[in-house]
Protein backbone atom coordinates (compact mmCIF):
# COMPACT_ATOMS: atom_id res chain seq x y z
CA UNK A 1 0.00 0.00 0.00
CA UNK A 2 1.51 3.41 -1.15
CA UNK A 3 1.10 6.22 1.40
CA UNK A 4 0.75 9.93 0.15
CA UNK A 5 1.14 13.18 2.43
CA UNK A 6 -1.23 15.59 1.46
CA UNK A 7 -0.41 19.38 2.75
CA UNK A 8 -3.93 21.80 2.51
CA UNK A 9 -5.85 19.09 2.93
CA UNK A 10 -8.46 20.80 4.79
CA UNK A 11 -8.99 22.72 1.31
CA UNK A 12 -10.79 22.13 -2.07
CA UNK A 13 -8.01 20.50 -3.44
CA UNK A 14 -7.06 17.91 -0.30
CA UNK A 15 -10.15 17.11 0.23
CA UNK A 16 -10.76 15.62 -3.41
CA UNK A 17 -7.39 14.61 -3.99
CA UNK A 18 -7.94 12.62 -0.67
CA UNK A 19 -10.79 11.35 -1.89
CA UNK A 20 -9.48 9.98 -5.16
CA UNK A 21 -6.34 8.20 -3.67
CA UNK A 22 -8.49 6.43 -0.89
CA UNK A 23 -10.09 5.06 -4.10
CA UNK A 24 -7.29 3.73 -5.50
CA UNK A 25 -6.18 1.69 -2.20
CA UNK A 26 -3.69 4.49 -0.88
CA UNK A 27 -2.51 5.37 3.26
CA UNK A 28 -3.57 8.82 2.90
CA UNK A 29 -1.89 11.58 5.46
CA UNK A 30 -3.24 14.86 6.10
CA UNK A 31 -1.49 17.75 7.45
CA UNK A 32 -3.44 20.30 9.22
CA UNK A 33 -2.22 23.22 10.85
CA UNK A 34 -3.04 22.90 15.04
CA UNK A 35 -6.60 25.04 15.66
CA UNK A 36 -9.06 25.19 18.39
CA UNK A 37 -11.34 24.56 15.96
CA UNK A 38 -10.22 22.27 13.12
CA UNK A 39 -11.39 22.67 10.22
CA UNK A 40 -12.67 19.09 8.96
CA UNK A 41 -15.91 20.13 6.96
CA UNK A 42 -14.36 19.37 3.34
CA UNK A 43 -13.75 15.69 4.42
CA UNK A 44 -16.27 14.59 7.01
CA UNK A 45 -17.13 11.64 5.04
CA UNK A 46 -13.60 10.41 5.20
CA UNK A 47 -12.39 11.74 8.16
CA UNK A 48 -12.27 8.08 10.10
CA UNK A 49 -10.45 6.90 6.75
CA UNK A 50 -7.51 9.16 6.76
CA UNK A 51 -4.72 10.29 9.63
CA UNK A 52 -4.50 13.26 10.59
CA UNK A 53 -1.35 15.07 11.54
CA UNK A 54 -0.36 18.49 12.83
CA UNK A 55 2.52 20.29 10.86
CA UNK A 56 2.62 24.11 9.46
CA UNK A 57 5.26 25.31 6.33
CA UNK A 58 6.43 28.05 8.57
CA UNK A 59 8.16 25.16 10.96
CA UNK A 60 10.66 23.43 9.59
CA UNK A 61 10.75 20.86 12.32
CA UNK A 62 7.45 19.91 12.59
CA UNK A 63 7.64 19.00 8.33
CA UNK A 64 10.73 16.77 9.32
CA UNK A 65 9.00 15.07 11.80
CA UNK A 66 6.12 14.19 9.84
CA UNK A 67 8.20 13.03 7.26
CA UNK A 68 10.44 10.95 9.11
CA UNK A 69 7.10 9.74 10.77
CA UNK A 70 4.75 9.32 7.79
CA UNK A 71 7.52 7.84 5.64
CA UNK A 72 5.39 8.67 2.22
CA UNK A 73 5.89 7.37 -1.18
CA UNK A 74 4.34 10.52 -2.79
CA UNK A 75 4.34 14.39 -1.14
CA UNK A 76 1.69 16.38 -2.72
CA UNK A 77 2.18 20.26 -1.37
CA UNK A 78 -1.19 21.95 -1.62
CA UNK A 79 -0.99 24.23 1.37
CA UNK A 80 -0.73 27.62 0.87
CA UNK A 81 -2.24 31.28 1.85
CA UNK A 82 -3.95 30.91 -1.67
CA UNK A 83 -6.36 33.98 -1.91
CA UNK A 84 -5.00 36.42 -4.14
CA UNK A 85 -6.43 39.72 -3.11
CA UNK A 86 -5.55 38.72 0.69
CA UNK A 87 -2.11 38.98 -0.83
CA UNK A 88 -1.84 42.26 -0.86
CA UNK A 89 -2.65 42.76 2.61
CA UNK A 90 -0.67 40.09 3.62
CA UNK A 91 2.36 40.04 1.13
CA UNK A 92 5.26 38.96 3.85
CA UNK A 93 3.11 36.04 5.27
CA UNK A 94 2.20 35.06 1.93
CA UNK A 95 5.41 35.14 0.81
CA UNK A 96 6.67 33.19 3.94
CA UNK A 97 3.31 30.05 3.62
CA UNK A 98 3.37 29.91 -0.12
CA UNK A 99 6.92 30.73 -0.62
CA UNK A 100 9.41 29.77 1.28
CA UNK A 101 7.17 27.08 2.76
CA UNK A 102 7.68 24.92 -0.72
CA UNK A 103 11.35 25.27 0.36
CA UNK A 104 10.92 23.67 3.74
CA UNK A 105 8.86 20.76 3.15
CA UNK A 106 11.35 19.85 0.02
CA UNK A 107 14.04 19.81 2.54
CA UNK A 108 12.52 17.92 4.91
CA UNK A 109 11.53 15.15 1.80
CA UNK A 110 15.38 15.50 0.43
CA UNK A 111 16.44 14.54 4.26
CA UNK A 112 13.77 12.26 5.61
CA UNK A 113 12.44 10.57 2.52
CA UNK A 114 14.33 11.46 -0.39
CA UNK A 115 12.54 8.68 -2.55
CA UNK A 116 9.63 10.13 -2.44
CA UNK A 117 7.57 11.81 -5.27
CA UNK A 118 6.79 15.56 -4.56
CA UNK A 119 4.45 17.47 -6.25
CA UNK A 120 4.36 21.16 -5.90
CA UNK A 121 0.78 22.90 -6.89
CA UNK A 122 1.87 26.06 -9.05
CA UNK A 123 -0.56 28.36 -10.79
CA UNK A 124 -2.01 30.12 -13.40
CA UNK A 125 -0.88 33.12 -11.92
CA UNK A 126 2.69 33.06 -12.15
CA UNK A 127 1.65 33.86 -15.94
CA UNK A 128 -0.02 37.53 -14.57
CA UNK A 129 0.41 40.00 -17.59
CA UNK A 130 0.91 37.21 -20.12
CA UNK A 131 3.50 37.46 -22.75
CA UNK A 132 1.25 34.80 -25.37
CA UNK A 133 -1.97 33.09 -25.50
CA UNK A 134 -2.62 30.35 -24.74
CA UNK A 135 0.42 29.79 -21.97
CA UNK A 136 2.06 26.48 -21.81
CA UNK A 137 4.91 25.48 -20.13
CA UNK A 138 7.23 27.48 -21.88
CA UNK A 139 5.65 30.80 -21.36
CA UNK A 140 7.63 33.28 -19.02
CA UNK A 141 6.48 34.81 -15.62
CA UNK A 142 5.27 37.54 -15.16
CA UNK A 143 3.43 37.82 -11.40
CA UNK A 144 0.69 40.66 -10.62
CA UNK A 145 0.64 40.00 -7.08
CA UNK A 146 2.48 39.01 -4.14
CA UNK A 147 0.93 35.84 -3.88
CA UNK A 148 1.67 35.37 -8.08
CA UNK A 149 5.23 36.13 -6.53
CA UNK A 150 5.61 33.78 -4.22
CA UNK A 151 4.52 30.59 -6.43
CA UNK A 152 7.23 31.49 -8.97
CA UNK A 153 9.13 30.96 -5.98
CA UNK A 154 7.98 28.08 -5.01
CA UNK A 155 7.64 26.75 -8.76
CA UNK A 156 11.51 27.49 -9.10
CA UNK A 157 12.37 26.09 -5.86
CA UNK A 158 10.75 22.67 -6.97
CA UNK A 159 12.95 22.58 -10.42
CA UNK A 160 15.76 23.41 -8.13
CA UNK A 161 15.87 20.48 -6.11
CA UNK A 162 14.76 18.15 -8.77
CA UNK A 163 17.95 19.31 -10.86
CA UNK A 164 20.06 19.86 -7.89
CA UNK A 165 19.37 16.73 -6.07
CA UNK A 166 18.00 14.36 -8.71
CA UNK A 167 14.20 14.35 -6.26
CA UNK A 168 11.38 13.32 -8.74
CA UNK A 169 9.74 16.39 -8.31
CA UNK A 170 6.56 17.74 -10.40
CA UNK A 171 4.98 21.38 -10.36
CA UNK A 172 1.55 21.63 -11.61
CA UNK A 173 0.87 24.31 -13.40
CA UNK A 174 -2.92 24.51 -12.26
CA UNK A 175 -5.53 27.40 -13.62
CA UNK A 176 -8.59 28.59 -12.39
CA UNK A 177 -10.07 25.11 -10.41
CA UNK A 178 -13.62 25.48 -8.80
CA UNK A 179 -16.22 23.73 -6.80
CA UNK A 180 -19.06 23.55 -4.55
CA UNK A 181 -15.76 23.19 -1.94
CA UNK A 182 -14.65 26.37 -2.52
CA UNK A 183 -13.94 28.78 -0.22
CA UNK A 184 -16.81 32.00 0.31
CA UNK A 185 -13.70 34.25 -0.14
CA UNK A 186 -13.20 33.12 -4.05
CA UNK A 187 -15.52 35.29 -6.68
CA UNK A 188 -17.00 31.99 -8.12
CA UNK A 189 -18.13 30.90 -4.53
CA UNK A 190 -19.39 34.27 -3.99
CA UNK A 191 -21.63 34.42 -6.72
CA UNK A 192 -23.08 31.54 -6.78
CA UNK A 193 -23.72 31.32 -3.07
CA UNK A 194 -24.84 34.83 -3.55
CA UNK A 195 -27.52 33.67 -6.49
CA UNK A 196 -28.88 31.09 -3.72
CA UNK A 197 -29.33 33.52 -1.17
CA UNK A 198 -30.84 36.12 -3.44
CA UNK A 199 -33.12 33.40 -4.90
CA UNK A 200 -34.06 32.47 -1.80
CA UNK A 201 -34.96 36.23 -0.47
CA UNK A 202 -31.65 36.43 1.62
CA UNK A 203 -29.68 38.69 -0.22
CA UNK A 204 -30.97 41.79 -2.55
CA UNK A 205 -27.71 42.02 -4.58
CA UNK A 206 -23.74 41.00 -4.92
CA UNK A 207 -21.08 43.65 -5.18
CA UNK A 208 -18.10 42.75 -7.40
CA UNK A 209 -15.15 43.64 -9.57
CA UNK A 210 -13.69 43.29 -12.51
CA UNK A 211 -16.39 41.43 -14.44
CA UNK A 212 -14.24 41.72 -17.58
CA UNK A 213 -11.28 39.57 -16.12
CA UNK A 214 -10.86 36.08 -18.04
CA UNK A 215 -9.97 33.03 -16.33
CA UNK A 216 -9.93 29.44 -17.82
CA UNK A 217 -12.06 27.55 -15.33
CA UNK A 218 -12.58 24.04 -14.40
CA UNK A 219 -13.36 21.81 -12.12
CA UNK A 220 -11.22 21.08 -8.89
CA UNK A 221 -12.24 17.22 -9.36
CA UNK A 222 -10.45 16.80 -12.53
CA UNK A 223 -7.55 18.46 -12.00
CA UNK A 224 -6.48 16.48 -8.64
CA UNK A 225 -6.45 13.43 -10.92
CA UNK A 226 -3.72 15.20 -13.19
CA UNK A 227 -1.79 16.15 -10.12
CA UNK A 228 -1.81 12.14 -9.40
CA UNK A 229 -0.80 11.31 -12.97
CA UNK A 230 2.14 13.63 -12.62
CA UNK A 231 3.74 10.85 -10.15
CA UNK A 232 3.38 8.35 -11.81
CA UNK A 233 5.33 8.80 -14.62
CA UNK A 234 8.92 7.42 -15.32
CA UNK A 235 10.74 10.53 -14.86
CA UNK A 236 9.31 13.79 -12.96
CA UNK A 237 7.82 17.19 -15.30
CA UNK A 238 5.73 19.93 -14.79
CA UNK A 239 2.32 20.55 -16.60
CA UNK A 240 -0.12 22.76 -17.46
CA UNK A 241 -3.91 21.75 -16.00
CA UNK A 242 -6.59 23.81 -17.88
CA UNK A 243 -9.34 23.68 -19.83
CA UNK A 244 -8.18 25.40 -23.42
CA UNK A 245 -10.93 27.44 -22.64
CA UNK A 246 -11.46 31.34 -21.56
CA UNK A 247 -14.28 33.13 -19.69
CA UNK A 248 -14.99 36.22 -18.47
CA UNK A 249 -16.81 36.80 -14.48
CA UNK A 250 -19.67 38.34 -16.43
CA UNK A 251 -19.94 35.14 -18.01
CA UNK A 252 -19.78 33.32 -15.15
CA UNK A 253 -22.71 35.63 -13.54
CA UNK A 254 -24.93 35.09 -16.62
CA UNK A 255 -24.65 31.09 -16.27
CA UNK A 256 -24.79 31.39 -12.43
CA UNK A 257 -28.31 33.87 -12.24
CA UNK A 258 -29.54 32.23 -15.25
CA UNK A 259 -29.24 28.50 -13.50
CA UNK A 260 -32.47 30.29 -11.34
CA UNK A 261 -34.25 32.14 -13.87
CA UNK A 262 -32.85 35.64 -13.02
CA UNK A 263 -31.18 37.95 -14.62
CA UNK A 264 -27.74 39.16 -12.98
CA UNK A 265 -28.04 42.76 -14.46
CA UNK A 266 -30.56 43.23 -12.01
CA UNK A 267 -28.48 41.96 -8.68
CA UNK A 268 -24.96 43.04 -9.83
CA UNK A 269 -23.04 46.51 -8.83
CA UNK A 270 -19.49 46.92 -9.04
CA UNK A 271 -17.10 48.10 -6.54
CA UNK A 272 -14.16 49.38 -7.01
CA UNK A 273 -12.93 48.01 -3.86
CA UNK A 274 -12.71 44.59 -5.36
CA UNK A 275 -10.43 45.47 -7.64
CA UNK A 276 -7.06 44.05 -7.52
CA UNK A 277 -4.00 46.82 -7.59
CA UNK A 278 -2.70 44.88 -10.52
CA UNK A 279 -5.03 43.35 -12.54
CA UNK A 280 -4.03 40.10 -14.51
CA UNK A 281 -7.17 40.54 -17.07
CA UNK A 282 -6.61 36.87 -19.42
CA UNK A 283 -5.67 33.82 -18.06
CA UNK A 284 -6.00 30.47 -21.12
CA UNK A 285 -4.02 27.41 -20.40
CA UNK A 286 -2.89 24.77 -23.24
CA UNK A 287 -2.78 21.32 -21.80
CA UNK A 288 -1.57 19.54 -24.53
CA UNK A 289 1.42 18.45 -23.10
CA UNK A 290 -0.87 16.76 -20.17
CA UNK A 291 -3.03 15.20 -23.00
CA UNK A 292 -0.03 13.51 -24.45
CA UNK A 293 2.04 12.77 -21.52
CA UNK A 294 -0.40 12.26 -19.14
CA UNK A 295 -3.42 11.21 -20.62
CA UNK A 296 -5.78 13.73 -18.96
CA UNK A 297 -8.36 15.69 -19.94
CA UNK A 298 -11.23 18.44 -18.31
CA UNK A 299 -14.61 16.08 -18.05
CA UNK A 300 -16.59 19.16 -16.82
CA UNK A 301 -17.65 21.58 -19.03
CA UNK A 302 -18.00 25.85 -17.89
CA UNK A 303 -21.54 25.53 -17.48
CA UNK A 304 -21.82 22.66 -16.40
CA UNK A 305 -19.13 23.64 -13.30
CA UNK A 306 -21.06 26.90 -12.61
CA UNK A 307 -24.65 25.12 -12.19
CA UNK A 308 -22.98 22.42 -10.00
CA UNK A 309 -21.74 24.79 -7.74
CA UNK A 310 -25.19 26.99 -7.81
CA UNK A 311 -27.35 24.13 -7.24
CA UNK A 312 -25.12 22.85 -4.63
CA UNK A 313 -25.23 26.35 -2.64
CA UNK A 314 -29.32 26.37 -3.53
CA UNK A 315 -29.66 22.44 -2.16
CA UNK A 316 -28.10 23.42 1.25
CA UNK A 317 -30.30 26.05 2.11
CA UNK A 318 -33.66 24.66 0.86
CA UNK A 319 -32.56 21.66 3.28
CA UNK A 320 -32.45 24.16 6.07
CA UNK A 321 -35.83 25.24 5.40
CA UNK A 322 -35.07 27.83 2.75
CA UNK A 323 -37.84 28.37 0.15
CA UNK A 324 -37.65 30.19 -3.55
CA UNK A 325 -38.85 33.61 -3.26
CA UNK A 326 -36.92 34.92 -6.51
CA UNK A 327 -37.11 33.22 -10.13
CA UNK A 328 -37.57 29.63 -9.90
CA UNK A 329 -35.70 26.07 -9.57
CA UNK A 330 -33.71 24.47 -11.61
CA UNK A 331 -35.09 21.65 -13.38
CA UNK A 332 -32.90 18.59 -11.72
CA UNK A 333 -34.80 20.12 -8.61
CA UNK A 334 -37.83 18.99 -10.02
Amino acid sequence: MKTALITGISGQDGSYLAEHLLSLGYRVVGMMRRSATPSTGRFTAIEDQIELVSGDLLDQSSLMRIISDCQPDEVYNLAAQSFVHASFTEPIHTGEVTGLGVTRLLEAVRICAPEARFYQASSSEMFGDVFETPQTEATPFHPRSPYGVAKVYGHWATINYRESYDMYACSGILFNHESPRRGLEFVTRKITDHVAAIACGEKDGIALGNLDARRDWGFAGDYIKAMHLMLQQDTPDDYVISTNETHAVREFCEIAFGRVGLDYNDYVSIDPRFYRPAEVELLLGDYSKAKQKLGWEPEVSFAGLVEMMVDSDLKRRLDAGAEIKRGNLPDSFA
